[in-house]
């Protein structure tokens, strides 16, 4: 670049005499000394100004007025020399065209190199549309231009007064031409440039995209988009729970921190899916101390390595290695650190696990629970809730009628003693958790397909797992004694619809009998022992509203202590000899409604 520049300065200076005189200028006697040197003046002049420390595929619009700067210093300061030290007296229009042609010459060459640059990097890329032609969508063409990833083709916006505009150097169109330049263009990627929609409007567009051969990418939302600056980097696959069409409601920050602020908080199963996010929001309320229990070590070590990387000593979170089915180390653990705040997440989850080891399934989800409390009513801890499922209303498997039976446990106790407040939290799928189809889909295909779906009218609720926790907490915090809250889940979803937009939205195709050049095939293996086709919130049909929308409080029947005890001995007895038989007979006493699909698998 200082060669170049050496060179283009002699140059400008020779031309620009020229200019003036109207004819071929070479220098004689003490001028060839003073436009051959020109580079000594310029030179450090254009170094003071870091113009070789602006890397040239990146220049902007900083750069360019630290050119401007220097040229004009470089300008004046050779018109003074020209001045003081040459007899000719040279015209003063000579030191303005040189400024200028300078100006066009070495800032030129640098926006030549650029357009060069980047042009080459751009070459047999992705050819890309920015769905979205606002701020966000400008600022993410003009990260493309700087990246040899994409190369923008065109944006595309609903809102008609872009229509048929030149944007950024893109011409905007209508949604509907979306198909035509993606066959003119050959486009493999739309990228979402809305992060300030409301999730029904992203639904839309989502759904209007799919069936195209195109992949979609997605910016965060705007509160993750520090200072307003878009990068290739931020752009990430369309997430699942973007297809959900439902908008999240804000939080009670009241609740939230009622029943933590200064608590000695525990959390059972704290290295799971729900539990480790739960104890992510915990540490945003400010708990004196944060206990993470969990039988798993290397699940507790990696929660708690996390953990306490975002608390920075400001919160005591300790590891606690243990059982639920283990009385007397709960009991120590509850009285030594004065526990106040139990959310208890710990469960076997899995369906088709559960339903092979039945009696382990029942011993650590049903009999663990009743142990867990029995240990939080002798050490007086004040609040208990239990992280229960949908699976538990009206089952057809081991793992949802032993939920059932921990609910029925917690409620009778609830109605026996007042040191203890317990409460039942109860949902559906969550997203991305351990036991949700979300990750096997995945899985199946990056690795080229087949998915696996039991039944095509397979439906599901489904809600993110940061939204649930949060609202497992504001539930927790409105508990007077006995309460089963059911969060409102939204509308079910489809399992094979699921799939579906999965395969469309990683930008490949469904392959089927319409289809058999497609990429990922779809198939039936017929449902699972214990499965049932839909899940439901509620056992009976009495609820009443609380203080927050999506949390129902649920009216529901119970059986009294010293009946459901009785029962329980029997269960529990049955479950440790695994007597897997009697473990189903006794469940069928406790959960009448239980209605199991199979026999008992031995």
């Amino acid at each position: 670049m200082v060669i170049v520049d050496s060179i283009s300065i002699i140059c400008v200076l020779l031309a620009s005499f020229g200019l003036r005189f109207g004819y071929f200028y070479w220098p004689e006697g003490e001028m060839i000394l003073i436009i051959f040197g020109s580079p000594l003046i310029a030179i450090p002049i254009f170094v003071s100004f870091k113009m070789y420390r602006s890397v040239v595929r990146y220049i902007g619009l900083d750069a360019m007025y630290a050119i401007l700067q220097a040229i004009t210093m470089y300008s004046v300061i050779w018109g003074l020399a020209d001045e003081m030290f040459v007899m000719q007296e040279i015209p003063r229009s000579v030191i303005f065209i040189n400024w200028m042609l300078s100006l066009i010459i070495v800032g030129g060459l640098r926006i030549l190199a650029r357009w060069v640059f980047t042009r080459s990097s751009s070459l047999n890329n992705n050819n890309v549309i920015i769905y979205g032609a606002g701020i966000v969508g400008i600022q993410l063409s003009n990260s493309l231009k700087l990246s040899n990833e994409f190369t923008h083709i065109a944006y595309v916006d609903d809102n008609k007064k872009y229509k048929g505009t030149i944007v950024n150097g893109a011409q905007v169109f209508n949604p509907s031409e979306i198909p035509s330049l993606i066959n003119k263009h050959n486009v493999t990627k739309v990228l979402l440039a809305m992060p300030s929609i409301s999730r029904n409007h992203r639904k839309r567009i989502i759904n209007d995209l799919s069936p195209l051969p195109v992949q979609i990418l997605s910016l965060p939302s705007m509160s993750q988009i520090a200072d307003g600056k878009v990068k290739v980097d931020d752009l990430r696959e369309i997430n699942i729970k973007d297809l959900l069409g439902r908008n999240s409601v804000k939080p009670s920050y009241n609740l939230l921190k009622v029943k933590i602020i200064k608590k000695v908080v525990l959390v059972t199963g704290a290295g799971g899916s729900i539990g480790s996010e739960l104890c992510r929001q915990i540490i945003v309320y400010k708990p004196s101390h944060l206990i993470l229990f969990d039988i798993s070590e290397s699940s507790l070590y990696q929660i708690h390595q996390e953990i306490i990387n975002l608390v920075q000593n400001e919160i005591k979170v300790l590891p606690v290695i243990g059982s639920i089915t283990d009385k007397n180390r709960l009991i120590n653990i509850f009285k030594y650190y004065k526990v106040q705040t139990i959310y208890h997440a710990a469960a076997y989850k899995h369906v088709p696990l559960v339903e092979f080891n039945q009696s382990q399934g029942v011993f650590n989800n049903s009999i663990g629970t009743k142990i867990t409390a029995e240990a939080a009513i002798e050490t007086n801890v004040e609040t208990f809730v239990l992280i229960s499922t949908d699976k538990a209303v009206r089952p057809t498997n081991t793992m949802g009628a032993s939920k059932r039976v921990a609910e029925l446990i917690l409620q009778a106790l609830s109605k026996e003693q007042s040191v203890t407040s317990f409460t039942m939290v109860r949902f559906g799928n969550v997203l991305d958790s351990s036991g949700s189809v979300i990750p096997l889909f995945k899985r199946q295909i990056k690795e080229g397909g087949p998915i696996t779906i039991t039944d095509v009218n397979m439906v599901r609720y489904f809600m993110t797992i940061p939204e649930a926790v949060e609202l497992v907490i504001q539930a927790g915090a409105m508990a007077k004694g006995g309460d089963v809250f059911v969060l409102d889940m939204g509308e079910p979803v489809k399992i094979n619809d699921l799939a579906i937009n999965m395969i469309k939205l990683s930008g490949l195709k469904l392959k089927d009998n319409t289809h058999p050049d497609g990429d990922i095939e779809i198939i039936y293996t017929g449902i699972r022992p214990g499965e049932k086709l839909y899940e439901e919130l509620l056992v009976g049909t009495d609820s009443s509203k609380t203080e927050n929308k999506l949390i129902m409080r649920a009216n529901e029947s119970m059986i009294p202590w010293k009946v459901l005890n009785l029962k329980l001995k029997t269960l529990e007895k049955a479950a440790k000899k695994s007597e897997n038989e009697l473990v189903r007979k006794s469940l069928l006493s406790i959960v009448p409604e239980f209605n199991p699909n199979h026999p008992v698998q031995d």
